[in-house]
C-alpha cells in the first residue's frame, strides 16, 4: 500500500488541531503509532481519542514546543512508550499579527522558537534514534508565506518559515548518507480554526476566489503530502520543499485570473 506506515513511530507537533491534527489522523490511518505533542491537553486529548477511536495508536504529550527542555521530553517520552522513533513532524507555529514598526522582542523571539528553533531542537533530539535503525524522517511544515510571497504584519512568520527552508536543505545534506530524509511542506489557505478566525463566510469566500482551484484546502491536503515524504517511496528525496495551495502562488497578476474566470 502506498503510504504504509505500519510499524512507524511519529511524533507530530500542534497536532491538537488544523493540520496538525490532520496529519496525526492520516499517518495513524496508515499504521503509525501517533504521539500528539501539543500545548492544549484538551485538543490534543481529543485528537488522541479521534485517532483511538478509529482503530489507530496513539498518545498525548503536553508540551511547550518553543522551549529545547520540552522538545527534548517529548523525544524522551516517545521513546519510553513506543521504544522507537521513525517520524519526527514539526508543525507547530505561531503568528500574531504585527507590523515591523510594532515588532516587539518577546513577539518575535516566541514565533523563532516555536517555528524555528524548535526544529532545530527537534531534529537534534530525534537523530540519535533515527541513526540506531538507520532509518528516519524529519518533516516540516513550512509555509508559502516568507519563502515565495509576503502579507502585511507577518514579517516574523515569514523569516521564521524561510530560515526553516534554509534548515532543511542543509540537514538534508548532512544526513543524505544516514537514510536520514529531510523535507518540507509548504501550505498556502487551508481551511482550519485558525484560518476561520480571519474573517466570516463571505470573507473566506472572497479568499477561495483569490485561489485558481476555486476553494481553501483542507488539512488533509497536507497531511497525503506528508504521508508521501514519509514513506518507503520517498526514500530518494530529500532537502525539498513541497507547495500545496492550490496554486494561489502561480498568477502573475489577480486581476489578469479574475478576467480570466469571468470574476
Amino acid at each position: 500500500m502506498l503510504g504504509d506506515l505500519t510499524g512507524k513511530v511519529a511524533i507530530v507537533t500542534g497536532s491538537g488541531q488544523g493540520i496538525g491534527e490532520g496529519i496525526a489522523k492520516v499517518f495513524a490511518a496508515a499504521g503509525a503509532g501517533i504521539v500528539v505533542a501539543t500545548r492544549s491537553a484538551g485538543n490534543g486529548q481529543k485528537t488522541v481519542d479521534d485517532v483511538v477511536a478509529a482503530g489507530g495508536d496513539a498518545f498525548l504529550v503536553q508540551c511547550d514546543i518553543g522551549k529545547r527542555s520540552e522538545v527534548e521530553r517529548v523525544v524522551a517520552e516517545t521513546v519510553a512508550h513506543y521504544g522507537r522513533l521513525d517520524i519526527a513532524v514539526h508543525n507547530a507555529a505561531v503568528y500574531p499579527l504585527h507590523t515591523v514598526d510594532e515588532l516587539s522582542d518577546e513577539v518575535m523571539e516566541e514565533t523563532l522558537a516555536v517555528n524555528m528553533k524548535a526544529a532545530v531542537w527537534l531534529t537534534q533530539a530525534s537523530v540519535p534514534h533515527f541513526r540506531s535503525q538507520n532509518f528516519g524522517r524529519l518533516i516540516f511544515t513550512s509555509s508559502v508565506t516568507g519563502p515565495r510571497v509576503a502579507m502585511p504584519g507577518t514579517s516574523h512568520y515569514a523569516m521564521s518559515k524561510g530560515g526553516m527552508n534554509g534548515f532543511i536543505r542543509t540537514a538534508a545534506l548532512e544526513y543524505a548518507r544516514e537514510e536520514i530524509t529531510v523535507n518540507g511542506v509548504e501550505p498556502g489557505y487551508i481551511l482550519t480554526a485558525a484560518m476561520s478566525a480571519l474573517g466570516d463566510e463571505e470573507d473566506l469566500g472572497a479568499m477561495a476566489r483569490c485561489i485558481p482551484k476555486g476553494h481553501l484546502g483542507k488539512p488533509e491536503d497536507i497531511a497525503n503530502t506528508m504521508l508521501f515524504l514519509a514513506s518507503e517511496e520517498a526514500s530518494y528525496i530529500t532537502g525539498q520543499t513541497i507547495v500545496v495551495d492550490g496554486g494561489s502562488t502561480l498568477p502573475e497578476s489577480q486581476v489578469v485570473m479574475d478576467g480570466f474566470y469571468g470574476q
